[in-house]
């Protein structure tokens, strides 16, 4: 037999290593690590020391699936045949699984959860398999990462796990969760549940109405902490303005009489009217400025984040009242 004769290329090639690095492998993965097929589907069949996840998605382990594994698991089926245009954000973890990354109590941890959401775009043609459930979006957020993966905003988490929760307890501890915990607006919440129309179901109205009663009731403690950490003077709190024996000004959070100074907290939310109720809260703040009364508008967001940079504003606004015209008398009555 002649020794120097070339093996047949089939016979040349290498075989893939018994255990590979990682934990978790996809179909595509596996063939340019050089695993054949036969092998991938002899080491995955019963009695294999691989497990298949999901479609074209392996565990390279015999041990059962660890929460973090069925996160990435999903990610990976997510992933296949994604295509190599532009695509925007790619794959992200979103509802209940996308909300314990985020820390939420209310959200079962990755190792409880029945089923992972992933969020995708609109156009991926992708169905829902085993634990993973596909979730699209026309235009997809940019994810954060957290722990490694790509996950939802709180907003958009939210809204993808309240779409498929109908107890009303569960959707309230969630919400006020987002909200209290400081995790984002009530604003931003209403409007991915807004856009999902998930606000025509009554117990998830219900929830937010009492989100955003809480929500104002956070932002107006966090103003009354800026005016006293930062050191401006005392207002008078939540009143009406009116003109001596004249209309009805308005409400606003706070007052400085002597300034001329007023501040309203914007805690509008998208709602269907919200083009009338822009139109009425523009009148009112023209209204007040024409009569001489500064109006500093202060945001949820911008005292949770900047409350020194908010107190700088409303300071400076104070500071400019000897050179303004003289304002209108106003009377000044609790709210």
């Amino acid at each position: 037999m002649n020794h120097d004769t070339p093996l047949p290329a089939r016979s040349r090639r290498r075989s893939a290593p018994s255990v590979l690095p990682q934990r978790l492998a996809s179909a595509p993965q596996l063939r340019a690590m050089g695993v054949p097929a036969a092998e991938v589907a002899g080491r995955s069949a019963e009695g294999g020391d691989w497990q298949q996840l999901l479609p074209g998605v392996f565990l390279l382990r015999p041990t059962a699936p660890t929460g973090d594994d069925r996160l990435r698991a999903a990610l990976l089926y997510a992933r296949r045949d994604a295509g190599t245009g532009p695509q925007g954000p790619g794959p992200m973890l979103t509802g209940l699984a996308g909300l314990a990354l985020h820390g939420f109590s209310s959200a079962p941890p990755p190792e409880a959860l029945e089923r992972v959401d992933v969020l995708v775009g609109r156009t991926r043609r992708l169905r829902s398999t085993g634990f993973a459930r596909v979730v699209r979006a026309p235009e997809p957020p940019e994810p954060v990462e957290l722990s490694g993966l790509p996950v939802a905003p709180v907003a958009r988490a939210v809204a993808d796990a309240v779409s498929g929760l109908y107890d009303a307890g569960a959707v309230r501890r969630m919400l006020a969760e987002a909200v209290r915990g400081g995790h984002c607006e009530p604003a931003a919440v209403v409007r991915e549940l807004g856009r999902l129309r998930l606000l025509a179901r009554p117990h998830v109205r219900d929830a937010v109405e009492a989100v955003l009663v809480e929500g104002r009731a956070l932002s107006e403690e966090r103003l009354y902490e800026m005016v006293r950490e930062f050191g401006l003077p005392d207002p008078v709190w939540n009143v009406d303005l009116r003109l001596p024996g004249g209309p009805h000004l308005g409400g606003v959070d706070a007052y400085w009489p002597e300034h001329a100074v007023a501040v309203e907290l914007d805690t509008r939310v998208p709602r269907p009217d919200e083009e009338a109720l822009w139109s009425a809260y523009t009148r009112k703040r023209e209204h007040l400025e024409r009569l001489g009364i500064a109006v500093v508008h202060l945001t949820p967001r911008g005292l949770r984040e900047s409350a020194e940079r908010q107190a700088a504003v409303v300071r400076t606004a104070l500071m400019a009242a000897p050179d303004r015209q003289p304002a209108a008398y106003v009377v000044v009555l609790p709210r």
